[in-house]
């Protein structure tokens, strides 16, 4: 069939084959995780989303290929993550394509496979050596994809916005200094050049205040004025998206498009997680931010962008450790039915009633209010030396655990990084994502001071 021109059309016709066409090729997406013993098989959640939902598009954070199987032939979008280790020996040519030929290609067109993530979250939580070996990464799976007349697939990895100095108000927000000109510089000129998006994960949930509650999950306020952008935030979101484009800028990569690999809420948390976790406010975020999706609008510096977006999460996952709240980012229960409804469902599909899920009851906290960083239980000790470097890399104060220091002894790499990475928790400002080093780190309300050994609190 020969193309079309919409503009050789009526003008009423043209806007409805142009509404149309947005419509076809531009839906929300969501995150799909795997870490439950309870969840549907891949082929029922590919069949689910298409007949059931408006999810056109869907991350994982692996190359599984029993999930590749079940989403061919489904028109389905899917990007897939390259495992963090894998970075190193992808900068060898050979081992990318070699890489390609096994993970992806089986499966390509039939899976209509739109991004390739090379790792996930690499510049906050590290090691070094994977932050140095990053672009040349990404430079060789593109090539990679080229060598094998791949052109459709973008290159990409995600960010979690500690790659920012500061972020409020957006006009003066930068990158870290050093991740700057020596990482972020040339990854963004890799983007420019291949034409794909930058990729951030923001989450207004992690800055979440009684003070502020309205303004980080879409409610009406009266917004935040930035005075030297002379520009009016209405929401959280938005204030998130525009201190990376300003950042951006002062690299001068403004032109560089950008997207959102994670973004989402918890419907249900421990008690010392409210009032934040609750499923009114998880509705009113992800409810808020498919509405500003749908409606087109950009941010008050960038009012026509539309960013692609990925919703964490699609389901409860009960296998997730840390708090409570980890095991509740999905919108759906592992039976399909909505935890909420934020209007993906297609009609007829019925949402579930929001009414609050019952908390159980839980044992009061050591010290009511106080949270500390540890390493999860099954965190490794290459993990968690991996930590300890990059901690006290930062020029926080590892003293205490060297020889002669109160918390030297007991003499492990588990007991040394529990008290670096608290260290770093607290003086990062106790955000949530502060304790995640790359999945190995968990939050505790239970004080693990011993002897002279005295955690920040």
């Amino acid at each position: 069939m020969a193309a079309v021109s919409l503009f050789r059309l009526s003008p009423p016709l043209a806007a409805v084959l142009l509404l149309s066409f947005l419509a076809a090729v531009q839906s929300i997406g969501v995150n799909y995780g795997t870490l439950g013993d309870n969840l549907p098989p891949p082929a029922q959640v590919a069949q689910f989303l298409k007949e059931k939902t408006t999810i056109d598009r869907i991350k994982i954070f692996d190359v599984n290929p029993d999930i590749l199987r079940a989403f061919a032939n489904t028109g389905i979008l899917v990007a897939v993550t390259i495992p963090n280790g894998e970075i190193p020996g992808l900068t060898d040519a050979g081992y990318a394509r070699r890489w390609l030929a096994a993970n992806i290609q089986p499966f390509y067109p039939a899976t209509k496979i739109n991004y390739i993530l090379v790792g996930n979250e690499i510049l906050h939580w590290g090691p070094q050596n994977l932050r140095d070996n990053l672009v040349a990464a990404m430079r060789s799976v593109h090539q990679a994809l080229l060598l094998s007349g791949i052109k459709d697939i973008k290159v990409t990895t995600a960010h979690s916005l500690g790659i920012l100095e500061s972020s409020e108000p957006p006009s003066l927000a930068k990158f870290r200094p050093g991740w700057d000109t020596g990482v972020l510089a040339p990854l963004l000129q890799f983007h420019r050049e291949t034409k794909t998006p930058f990729m951030v994960n923001p989450y207004p949930y992690f800055g979440y205040s009684p003070e502020n509650a309205n303004f980080s999950v879409f409610h009406p306020t009266k917004g935040v004025f930035d005075k030297f952008t002379r520009r009016t935030y209405g929401n959280m979101f938005d204030m998130l998206m525009d201190a990376v484009y300003v950042s951006m800028m002062k690299l001068r990569y403004g032109d560089v498009e950008i997207a959102v690999g994670e973004t989402g809420w918890s419907a249900l948390g421990e008690s010392f997680e409210q009032p934040r976790c609750s499923v009114a406010n998880a509705a009113a975020y992800n409810g808020g931010l498919v509405r500003k999706y749908k409606s087109g609008r950009g941010t008050p510096l960038m009012p026509r962008k539309r960013f692609d977006t990925y919703i964490f999460g699609l389901f409860n996952e009960n296998l997730k450790t840390g708090p409570l709240s980890e095991r509740n980012f999905g919108l759906f229960r592992p039976d399909f039915t909505p935890v909420y409804d934020i209007g993906v469902l297609r009609q007829g599909t019925a949402a579930a009633p929001q009414q609050p899920v019952p908390r159980p009851a839980l044992p009061a906290p050591a010290q009511e209010g106080k949270k500390w960083c540890v390493p999860k239980p099954d965190a490794t000790d290459a993990e968690l030396q991996a930590n300890i470097d990059y901690v006290c890399s930062q020029g926080l104060n590892c003293q205490p655990i060297q020889p002669g220091g109160p918390c030297f002894d007991p003499n492990t790499v588990r007991a040394h990084a529990s008290f670096v990475m608290n260290t770093y928790y607290q003086s990062e400002g106790r955000h949530d994502f502060n304790c995640d080093f790359s999945g190995s780190g968990v939050l505790t309300f239970t004080d693990p001071s011993n002897g002279p050994c005295k955690y920040v609190s």
